[in-house]
């Protein structure tokens, strides 16, 4: 397979030199305003991490202490030389992520710097009405998964790193570019189905899902695998400790909620739901480079659903791909039905219809970055 190399951060691609000069500068000292309880100390390293970004110095190496550094030092040896602001972007954005951590000691600690913006955003009402316009959806299973998956894609939009695509409340029916949705639905109804599905954000996103995943887990014999961020990154993106704080708050909301809670968790306990953090989801290697363990329990997936632009830039190698190539040809390498659920906050994309990115480009010069467009896009195995 001939990929397009990855975007980088050297200004070839407008947006990738614009978050990590502007950005992702900005979420540190954001992360500084909002985490009151981080020490002297730690607001130091997190001020030097801003400057050093936007100053261009070369990307640092790994340090421990930490479960991923062997990983880390293997990803920036083949990145040696980058710097932050001349470098491979989705290496460069996860490193600073990496770099974060180590700066508010989240390996030593376990606390999560990000935790106030999170629970900022789980006391206010927009989860709990997503949510409930969600589970409000009634009829067949086969209508209110179809719902479900539309009300993931769209809770895409609130990603808490990046507050352009967060404020977007409305959706038009020319925003959905790709909607491949009834290709993998026979799969996902499968009454034995043993779904994954690869997390994005928490807060909203996050609430949805796991309305899906309860849904999905209505058929016999069904198994849903969660695969989970094991350090923060991207400000909002779920880790294990979500999942329960979620859980936590829908035990208290009114309505239906407190009963979804209670079957996940029931779920949880018979061992039909597992949730499985893995440093790969918050390192800098694409999918295809995934350590064998990790392909091996995706192969095991009757469909794995990645959600999120993150996710997809990792499964399509954050290339500037000609807008109308097949998505297969990013994305047959993993060799099991996928579904990607994404709203659009960075230029990689494929499968588009002939003729309409140019289309777009002419009307909506952001509508590759700003949260607006979404894509719900499959590939399905001829034998699968």
């Amino acid at each position: 397979m001939n990929r397009p190399p990855p975007l980088r951060t050297d200004g070839s691609n407008a947006f990738a030199h614009y978050s990590m000069r502007t950005r992702v500068p900005r979420i540190a000292r954001d992360l500084l305003e909002k985490n009151r309880a981080l020490g002297g100390r730690e607001r130091d390293a997190v001020e030097r991490l801003a400057v050093a970004i936007e100053s261009g110095e070369p990307i640092p190496a790994p340090q421990p202490p930490a479960p991923d550094v062997q990983a880390w030092k293997e990803a920036h040896a083949d990145h040696a030389g980058d710097r932050w602001l001349d470098g491979e972007w989705f290496h460069a954005e996860l490193a600073f992520y990496r770099v974060l951590a180590e700066a508010c000691r989240f390996w030593q600690t376990g606390r999560d710097p990000f935790e106030p913006i999170k629970e900022e955003e789980l006391a206010g009402e927009r989860p709990w009405r997503r949510l409930g316009q969600a589970l409000a959806v009634r009829g067949d299973r086969e209508r209110r998964v179809a719902e479900l998956l539309d009300a993931c894609l769209w809770g895409n939009r609130v990603d808490l790193s990046y507050t352009v695509a967060a404020a977007r409340e409305h959706r038009h029916d020319d925003d959905l570019l790709v909607d491949d949705r009834q290709l993998a639905m026979p799969l996902l109804l499968q009454p034995a189905c043993h779904a994954h599905v690869v997390a994005d954000n928490a807060g909203v996103e996050l609430a949805v899902d796991l309305a899906l995943v309860d849904a999905l887990l209505e058929g016999e014999g069904a198994r849903v695998t969660v695969h989970l961020k094991s350090q923060p990154v991207f400000v909002s993106d779920a880790t294990v400790r979500d999942v329960w704080s979620t859980l936590d708050r829908m035990a208290v909301q009114a309505g239906d909620v407190p009963a979804l809670a209670a079957r996940l968790r029931a779920a949880f306990d018979e061992g039909r739901l597992v949730l499985a953090p893995d440093p790969f989801w918050s390192g800098p290697r694409f999918l295809w480079q995934a350590p064998r363990y990790l392909a091996e329990s995706l192969s095991t997936a009757t469909v794995v659903v990645f959600k999120g632009d993150a996710n997809y830039r990792r499964v399509v190698g954050d290339a500037p791909w000609p807008a109308d190539a097949p998505f297969a040809e990013a994305a047959s390498f993993v060799g099991r039905p996928l579904l990607c659920l994404r709203t659009m906050k960075s230029d990689s994309v494929l499968g588009l219809a002939h003729g309409l990115a140019e289309r777009l480009d002419r009307t909506d010069p952001r509508w590759r970055v700003d949260g607006r467009c979404g894509l719900a896009q499959a590939w399905i195995p001829s034998r699968s």
